[in-house]
């Protein structure tokens, strides 16, 4: 007998890592790179098809504590991450390829993980001497999808995610840029710097607006980007532009804690470039999800500041993304509800972005590896990052179920007075966080 996990994303990945921590046999399924889905590159384990970002490190940051509850627990992906990481300020980035080439060789060398290759068309037979994991994320395989359809008695619900367009450093031109880190984090110049008067950024969006847009999906029949909803935290720049000329200046364009040094001030809009991998031959265009044509997006992005010779490694695109009605079908083990043994785990169940998945990787592999033993599933406390996540996700009661990142409002948050006052919303969120590790290191005392 062994643990099935179906999918070698980051959070199949890191379930199957967790399993075999255990000590338990795992058989790790994917069909990569014997099929390929349109936004994967490579056959390699936790690919990173979208940023290279694992978002924010401090503490102060939700999912900066959702880090370092993972690292108390042995986080196969937050030590890959940690050890392919790049400049980028107060982010943890990485480079993609390193990193998920080291996930990949890791899990293979690990003597109780055997990898299927090949696509797993219907969910296997599952019970608590048996678990499954169904860890495929976003871009689950057509067959596979109608499956889970079945089995979850829903349709599933979909929306698109864009992903950025990365460049080649030697087309930049670095005399027309800057460097500098927002707010001078970091080492204080991770970050390449695009700086835009009032005119060319008003030139920028109006071509953007007027640019040919990709409005099917070929993967998926009947689905356009009118019918389905784009993912606010990957919104295309283009959707943004509709609700008012001013949207990218406060979100990817905004140009707070930045000075161009050619004029001693804050520019009046800044796109940033973020480096891609290791040798810094890469940078990726942060923020800039696009669903523009790529002879637009060539004309467009090239009569940017430094950018007029720019070679693409790859352009900005979109694809598919579905996720089942979690509150109706898991509760916060991640176990579904009407098939004991049955886990999923990852974007499937509605959590968004890369840390929230592997935090889901966890405990569906901390879980799984329960019930095997003939030991009841955890439910991970709600004053930690992971716990408040999970108990978003499976809460029956809520409507209009969608998908979420991590943040202090899914924690009980700490009010407690100091000397008579109550605390800043800084130290606030430090005390939550605190709670929040304490909690977890608690709870792997007791496994």
């Amino acid at each position: 007998m062994t643990v099935r996990v179906i999918g070698a994303g980051l959070a199949g990945s890191e379930c199957a890592w967790q399993v075999a921590n255990a000590g338990i046999p795992v058989a790790l399924h994917e069909m990569r790179p014997e099929i390929m889905t349109k936004a994967h590159k490579t056959g390699y384990s936790a690919e990173l098809v979208c940023s290279n970002s694992f978002r924010g490190t401090a503490l102060t940051n939700a999912v900066g504590v959702l880090k370092e509850e993972l690292k108390i627990l042995d986080s196969l992906i937050m030590s890959c991450a940690c050890n392919a990481e790049v400049p980028a300020g107060g982010c943890l980035a990485v480079d993609r390829e390193r990193f998920s080439q080291e996930v990949d060789s890791r899990l293979r060398a690990h003597p109780l993980i055997t990898f299927e290759q090949g696509e797993i068309q219907s969910i296997p037979d599952a019970h608590p001497g048996n678990p499954v994991v169904i860890a495929t994320g976003p871009l689950t395989s057509p067959s596979l999808a109608k499956a889970i359809e079945t089995v979850t008695g829903s349709e599933q619900f979909a929306f698109f995610d864009a992903i950025s367009p990365i460049l080649y450093s030697e087309s930049i031109n670095l005399e027309k840029i800057f460097r500098q880190s927002r707010y001078d984090k970091g080492d204080g110049a991770d970050y390449l710097n695009i700086a835009l008067d009032q005119t060319q950024y008003i030139d920028f969006i109006t071509a953007v607006a007027a640019a040919e847009k990709y409005t099917g999906n070929e993967d998926v029949e009947n689905d356009s980007l009118d019918a389905l909803r784009p993912f606010e935290g990957c919104m295309p720049i283009e959707d943004m532009i509709t609700r008012g000329p001013d949207t990218l200046r406060h979100g990817p364009f905004k140009p707070k804690g930045l000075t161009d040094p050619s004029t001693g001030k804050s520019p009046y809009a800044v796109l940033q470039l973020r480096q891609d991998n290791k040798e810094g031959t890469l940078w990726s265009m942060v923020g800039m999800q696009t669903r523009m044509k790529r002879a637009d997006q060539q004309r467009i992005f090239t009569k940017l500041p430094g950018l007029a010779q720019a070679e693409f490694a790859r352009y900005g695109s979109v694809h598919r993304n579905s996720f089942i009605n979690s509150p109706t079908c898991l509760d916060a083990t991640l176990q579904f509800r009407k098939r004991p043994g049955l886990f999923f785990a990852g974007q499937i169940t509605g959590v968004e972005g890369y840390v929230e998945s592997t935090a889901g990787g966890v405990i569906a592999g901390i879980n799984a590896a329960r019930t095997y033993r003939g030991q009841d599933p955890l439910v991970f406390p709600a004053n930690s990052a992971m716990g408040g996540l999970m108990q978003y996700i499976s809460d029956p009661t809520r409507k209009d179920f969608q998908p979420m990142n991590i943040t202090f409002g899914l924690m009980p948050y700490y009010f407690e007075l100091q000397e008579g006052k109550k605390l800043t919303k800084k130290d606030r969120r430090l005390a939550t966080a605190k709670q929040a590790l304490d909690c977890i290191a608690e709870l792997k005392h007791s496994l």
